[in-house]
């Protein structure tokens, strides 16, 4: 569970500077899928910042994936939302409403009953077309990001941040069927590409659409599905007798997360005074970039 944590706040600090850098880049073709974008974004600093705080995350990730149930780890990184909200009450001095504590509050509780009830992860292989299935919905991913391109602002940053959620959950069930590296295994090619869409559908949601909406999105589509997965195929059980506890736990922290998915926004840039023509000062004062 620590390697969880550490992984969900490594992933809630990328957050906020890959939105801001795919704010920040040129607009694209205005299409869902927009791999210009994704090349645009890394030209920026802060978005290659945030891509070296998810490589580590994903290390940590991954070795939680190997001793913990994919229920625990999905809620776990969900809570990444929480530690966005607390970094960014002290960091950047954003006020945070009594609620939004109570839901920050709300998430380690959940996280605490996970952590009781929790088991060990499961050893089934899974049926033998699940890393087929995988490499399918990699590659759905794609097409629905293609189509969400074509929606309205609102919904487009919903289907947009939920295809992202899916890529990132084919990431974690991936992990846990690949047994070392071997290029023939589809589920290799699924975590790849299921991966690479997710990066590009989140960064377009990120610059096409409201940051919150998105991130709710993929909140609920990287918990849900690998979840589910990791109970009915993986073999992922809780502690005997505390099963209850494992779902109270799980939906709370999910809950609260949505709650706190604002903070996947970043920061506001006060605007510029308004100038006067009056004012000798004004007139030598540029605008900037």
């Amino acid at each position: 569970m620590v390697c969880a944590l550490g992984s969900a706040l490594c992933f809630g600090a990328a957050t906020v500077f890959q939105a801001a850098a795919a704010r920040a880049a040129e607009p694209g073709t205005g299409s869902g899928v927009d791999v210009g974008l994704l090349w645009r974004a890394l030209r920026q600093w802060r978005y290659v910042v945030g891509l070296g705080l998810d490589g580590l995350g994903f290390l940590l990730e991954v070795v939680a994936l190997r001793s913990l149930p994919l229920y625990a780890v999905g809620a776990a990184l969900a809570a990444s939302l929480a530690v966005t909200a607390a970094l960014a009450s002290r960091m950047l001095r954003v006020r945070l409403r009594p609620v939004e504590w109570g839901a920050v509050a709300a998430v380690c509780a959940g996280l605490a009953m996970l952590a009781l009830a929790a088991g060990r992860e499961g050893h089934r292989p899974g049926p033998p077309e699940l890393p087929w299935a995988l490499l399918g919905i990699a590659a759905g991913v794609l097409l629905l990001g293609a189509a969400g391109g074509r929606l309205p602002d609102r919904p487009r940053a919903l289907v947009l941040g939920l295809g992202s959620g899916i890529g990132f959950g084919v990431v974690e069930v991936a992990v846990r069927l690949l047994d070392g590296i071997d290029l023939a295994d589809p589920a290799l090619w699924a975590l790849l590409l299921g991966g690479g869409a997710a990066f590009l559908l989140l960064t377009s949601a990120f610059q096409r659409g409201a940051v919150t909406t998105a991130t709710a999105g993929m909140v609920l589509g990287e918990t849900l599905g690998p979840a589910a997965a990791g109970v009915v195929w993986l073999g992922d059980r809780t502690r005997e007798g505390l099963g209850w506890l494992a779902v109270t736990g799980f939906a709370v922290a999910v809950a609260a997360s949505l709650a706190l998915a604002r903070f996947g926004e970043p920061p506001a840039v006060p605007d510029a005074p308004p100038r006067d023509p009056r004012d000798p000062r004004d007139s030598l004062r540029t605008e900037s970039p």
